[in-house]
């Protein structure tokens, strides 16, 4: 008799392997579709201010702490017996995946404004991010442990709960929130991404908030730009061609 997986244990996993193997996907994208790329190769190391290896060790140690939290939430969660066990149909299914994109976007815009706005936390909590001013895949989740669990993991268990799916669903809402994650992050400017053609919030527009005169702009993260547009803290941005390849993200004035 196989050893039988629990869902709980696999919703805290199985997002954390599809983070890597992403990961390495788009970097070899990165690497062989120079055409595409945001930033040349080479300007990560002149502009970024923390080296890869630091960066590895402090994702893998934010995802630490993001599967025993997701273990305790799910585990709580199904032996209150609040959690539902039968497999929702598809048109649910949908419509839970729509709340919970919302719920991750209202806690990353709210939380990612205030600390750029906190002076305090971003010194000692966002900052950490923002050394990667040429952002690249798998530093998506790179920061400190706080930054990670109010922004990431915060959000992705609050969208399990308020959405109503079941554990098994959270597996895929989860996996999906962060190929999404991973791809605003990945400096590729594909036009016929699939992601970055449906939704707005893409790669390009979260570059410009990874610029150093776009840090007070475009908080929104990972899918819609709604809260931006709302509260006014959205920046207008081009995205031109550069005569060396590649593409280059060039901030306007709201004016523009």
């Amino acid at each position: 008799m196989g050893m039988e997986i629990s869902d709980e244990l696999l919703s805290a996993v199985v997002p954390v392997i599809v983070y890597w193997v992403f990961s390495f996907l788009y970097e070899l994208l990165a690497q062989h579709c120079v055409n595409y790329r945001l930033h040349p190769i080479g300007e990560e190391e002149e502009k970024n201010t923390v080296p890869r290896s630091k960066v590895i060790k402090g994702v893998l140690t934010h995802q630490a702490l993001q599967i025993l939290t997701v273990c305790i939430v799910t585990k709580v969660w199904e032996e209150k017996g609040e959690a539902p066990t039968v497999q929702h149909s598809l048109p649910r299914i949908a419509v839970q995946f729509v709340i919970g994109m919302a719920v991750i976007d209202t806690v990353q815009y709210f939380g990612h404004r205030y600390m750029h706005e906190n002076k305090f936390l971003y010194k000692h909590t966002h900052s950490a991010h923002h050394a990667l001013v040429v952002p690249y895949v798998y530093g998506a989740q790179y920061g400190s442990l706080l930054d990670g669990l109010v922004l990431d993991t915060m959000g992705s268990a609050l969208a399990f709960l308020v959405s109503g799916m079941t554990i098994r669903t959270s597996i895929y809402f989860y996996s999906f929130a962060i190929i999404k994650n991973l791809d605003v992050h990945s400096g590729l400017y594909f036009p016929w991404n699939p992601l970055q053609g449906f939704f707005p919030n893409n790669c390009a527009f979260h570059d410009t908030h990874h610029q150093l005169k776009g840090q007070k702009y475009n908080f929104s993260q990972p899918f819609f730009l709604s809260w931006d547009l709302i509260l006014g803290t959205y920046r207008p941005f081009t995205v031109e061609k550069r005569k060396e390849g590649g593409f280059e993200v060039c901030l306007l004035t709201k004016n523009d």
